[in-house]
């Protein structure tokens, strides 16, 4: 928790620091951490300060927040970071060093500002995963010439992780999309341990998630930011990055473009053993090291092309309409497959009952029936119907993006409309033809029997004799064939989404996407198209990389 600051606090040397580093009525900007080991005392190197922010939900669920410090001047510069990484990588302490590092705060100052709250112990994971801005206004000039803008990324790559890779997909296609968001990007930070050897599969399964997220475009703005150094070369987490295969900007010696960072400007020293050590020598050493390191990184800032995020934009909707598309294919080719069934079920049957086709007689058979129905989705535990509710349409009786389907107070902003019309279903119907609750539809099968004369009629078969069995047969055969047709027609435009997104995406595939690539495969092999089949395999490969 954090008291405000009392008035005695304000007075002597750390009132005028805190004057001095926050103007503008200083004892309202900031309140003094009261923890135990960071309540301000004559032997802590640094007083704690939680930064008082402005702060704004910029959805109804709370899951993407802005908190603002200090009043933005449009006329000014402003650049924009973008922070990746696993819990427990020093993400949180990096940001605050970046903040530290434009309020121009230096060891001689003995305060330290956090602008990342610490979270409470009893919030929930549902209440913390999300996207969180954090703006820094009114201190250009001091060590930078621009403004700073952080976004944090928190996610978790525990079980339900794909869960949230639509959350935070969906959560930055919003920011990117809002009027008020965020609309362009300095670099892509990708927060790991100097000391690490490998990339574990929950730090590979947090950089796809994000990184799967952009275009082409933003590669060179990708950057390893290195945490928890020693001052040793961070050989082995530069070899990880690489071996794990991440997209990021390479220097001249082909080795990720890298940032080295301590963590321990804000750490305490021990006073028992400051009287023995000297520490305050280490402390200094610790600080300058940090500094040069933040100058290191902001010159960086300052020199990299700012990247638009339109492209990103265009790969997140291309991907949710692919999740989408291929998910309604199956469904669709499924459907097919089963009626394809049905009539090679009634081919035979009418074998059976040649003779009585041949006399004009009525006979019945059995078959098994495809069709759909609806079944409740289980949303308990999610917020709103966020993740597990569906849109279907309908009309044409088709879920049109289930699951990942986020709640929109207009379906016309839903990730798979374009032009007010649906990507995916059927009919591309109208926006207002869909509906977004908790049911679906699944496919079932039933046996029904049928007769001759049903037969005859749903094809319109009125010849007698010879002609009309002939008829029958036809039809029949006319109609395996259009859905034989439909099928390879679906299959191409999964297919061509996926070829899309290859031309734009960072990721072709994301492993949360991989899924699809199965089945992918496997129908496009019946199709014979041997130069399809590879390409996709191709990109299985490197999905699994």
């Amino acid at each position: 928790m954090a008291s405000k600051v009392p008035s005695s606090e304000m007075k002597g040397t750390k009132g005028t620091i805190l004057s001095e580093l926050l103007p503008e009525g200083h004892p309202a900007r900031c309140q003094l951490i009261t923890e135990k080991e960071s309540v301000e005392q004559e032997d802590h190197p640094r007083a704690r300060y939680q930064l008082i922010t402005e702060k704004e939900s910029l959805d109804q669920e709370d899951k993407l927040r802005r908190c603002t410090f200090g009043k933005r001047d449009d006329m000014k510069v402003n650049k924009t970071i973008l922070i990746v990484g696993e819990t427990g990588t020093g993400k949180s302490t990096l940001i605050n060093a970046m903040v530290n590092y434009v309020l121009g705060v230096e060891l001689k100052d003995k305060v330290w500002f956090e602008i990342v709250e610490q979270e409470n112990g009893e919030q929930t994971e549902s209440q913390t995963t999300g996207v969180t801005v954090y703006e820094v206004f009114g201190y250009e000039g001091r060590r930078v010439p621009y403004s700073l803008t952080i976004i944090d990324t928190l996610i978790t790559g525990d079980t339900g992780g794909i869960q949230k890779d639509n959350i935070i997909a969906e959560k930055l296609l919003e920011l990117f999309r809002s009027e008020k968001g965020i609309h362009q990007i300095d670099a892509v930070g990708l927060v790991v341990k100097s000391t690490i050897n490998r990339l574990n599969e929950r730090q590979k399964y947090i950089f796809d998630a994000v990184l799967s997220l952009f275009g082409k475009d933003i590669e060179k703005n990708i950057v390893a930011l290195l945490t928890h150094c020693d001052g040793n070369p961070p050989k082995n987490a530069l070899k990880a990055i690489t071996a794990a295969k991440v997209p990021c900007a390479q220097n001249e010696k082909n080795l990720p473009v890298h940032f080295v960072f301590n963590n321990c400007q804000c750490e305490p020293f021990d006073a028992e053993y400051q009287e023995r050590l000297d520490y305050d020598h280490l402390q200094e050493q610790a600080w300058n090291q940090a500094l040069k390191s933040m100058e290191r990184f902001f010159t960086f800032l300052n020199n990299i092309e700012t990247k638009s995020v339109v492209m990103t934009e265009e790969v997140l909707r291309e991907r949710k309409q692919l999740e989408a598309v291929v998910g309604n294919l199956q469904e669709r080719v499924k459907e097919i497959e089963g009626k394809q069934m049905e009539i090679k079920d009634t081919q035979n049957a009418l074998e059976k009952h040649k003779n009585e086709m041949e006399e004009n007689m009525n006979f019945s058979y059995e078959v098994e029936e495809i069709y759909k129905d609806k079944i409740s989705v289980d949303t308990s535990g999610n917020w709103f119907l966020f993740i597990e509710g569906a849109t279907i349409c309908p009309v044409c009786e088709e879920n049109c993006h289930y699951p990942g389907c986020w709640w929109v107070s207009n379906l016309s902003w839903c990730s798979v409309m374009k032009d007010n019309h649906c990507t995916v279903c059927t009919n591309k119907c109208h926006y207002t033809k869909h509906v977004k609750g908790n049911v679906r539809y699944v496919l079932k099968t039933r046996m029904v029997t049928r007769t001759y004369e049903q037969l005859k009629r749903k094809y319109d078969i009125s010849e007698k004799g010879a002609g009309e069995k002939e008829n029958v047969l036809i039809r029949l055969q006319k109609e395996l064939e259009e859905l034989t047709n439909t099928k390879a027609s679906l299959l191409e435009e999964s297919y061509q989404c996926l070829i899309n997104l290859e031309k734009i995406a960072l990721k072709t595939i994301s492993l949360s996407s991989a899924k699809h690539l199965d089945f992918l495969i496997v129908r496009m092999n019946e199709t014979g198209d041997v130069e399809k089949v590879k390409k996709l395999e191709e990109l299985k490969k490197l999905a699994e990389e």
